[in-house]
């Protein structure tokens, strides 16, 4: 998990032609991820008190622009952009959002857009020198107007300090997972995914498959009771009498029933887990070494270092610990 600052509340920046996927996609994974515990509190914004999305829809109640503060995580959901938007210089979003929007990041919030939403950052000069992404069909018009951007092509999204832009439409989904992740870690994203039913997708650079959602394909309800035990308490120990109790099978039952289902023994599976969580938590933390071990279940850190070395091939200090 990141050591950022974070307070949780999300504020959802509603924009003219606003494009009704790229609004509630992430809202609703914020919205889960509260209902599994995460601090998470949105609110919608505008600098009028309604917007009609691009579908038509009117969306009303909407309080004003407000104060934001460090921690706090501005959305903005990408608007349909007409292909004469910004000719002759014209601006892409009204002045007072941009100017909001700079404030926001002077303050230090984090940003995040999706989709054509990347266009109201780059008015704001928030993209200038910064990776960043948007939707397949705007990336060339991004390039033009806004040149000091390092546009990248074919990923789902893109973080570089405070400012997130993601792809297009959907893959505000796969952004606001991506949050989530770095301020709540893998297994609770992975129970928003699983509440969504949705992959849980990450940049092009990283693999694409999280082990806290792999080998959940199947229909065994019993292993998946065992699976999510595991999940929720990576820092306990368990023993094989314990998993069994809780499947209600016996010990030889259950190991042949998650042989069976998902391919490896109960301890191969657990130990998966907290390799992938130690991963994350050696590239987005200053934690030790021996921390994360602890933190992950294991032990013996000499012997956290052989199983990290075996699996990733390389040995957790060169992975920013």
């Amino acid at each position: 998990m990141s050591d950022e600052p974070r307070t949780g509340r999300v504020v959802v920046l509603v924009l003219p032609e606003v494009n009704l996927l790229d609004l509630s996609g992430p809202v609703q994974v914020f919205d889960a991820a509260a209902h599994l515990g995460a601090d998470y509190r949105v609110e919608y914004a505008a600098d009028a008190p309604q917007q009609r999305s691009a579908q038509g829809l009117l969306l009303a109640g909407l309080t004003s622009l407000p104060q934001v503060y460090p921690g706090d995580l501005v959305l903005v959901p990408g608007p349909r952009l007409s292909p004469t938007a910004g000719a002759g210089g014209a601006p892409l979003v009204a002045p007072a959002v941009t100017s909001w929007l700079g404030g926001a990041h002077r303050a230090g919030a984090r940003i995040a857009a999706v989709c054509t939403g990347a266009a109201a950052l780059g008015e704001a000069g928030l993209l200038d020198g910064r990776r960043c992404t948007t939707h397949w069909g705007l990336t060339e018009h991004l390039r033009r107007r806004y040149p000091a951007a390092r546009v990248r092509d074919g990923v789902l999204y893109v973080h570089d300090g405070p400012v997130s832009t993601s792809a297009g439409i959907s893959a505000g989904i796969d952004l606001a997972l991506s949050l989530v992740e770095r301020d709540h870690g893998p297994a609770l994203t992975a129970a928003v995914a699983r509440e969504l039913v949705v992959y849980l997708r990450r940049d092009g650079d990283q693999q694409q498959l999280s082990p806290f959602l792999a080998h959940r394909g199947h229909l065994h309800p019993a292993v998946h009771r065992v699976q999510e035990h595991l999940a929720q308490h990576l820092d306990a120990p368990h023993t094989l009498d314990d998993l069994a109790a809780l499947a209600c099978l016996s010990k030889r039952g259950l190991t042949r029933a998650f042989t069976t289902a998902v391919g490896l023994t109960p301890l191969e599976y657990q130990q998966g887990l907290r390799l992938e969580l130690a991963s994350s938590l050696l590239a987005q933390t200053g934690l030790t070494v021996e921390a994360i071990a602890a933190r992950c279940g294991f032990r013996d850190p000499r012997h956290f270092r052989r199983l990290f070395s075996a699996r990733f091939g390389r040995t957790p200090s060169a992975a920013r610990a």
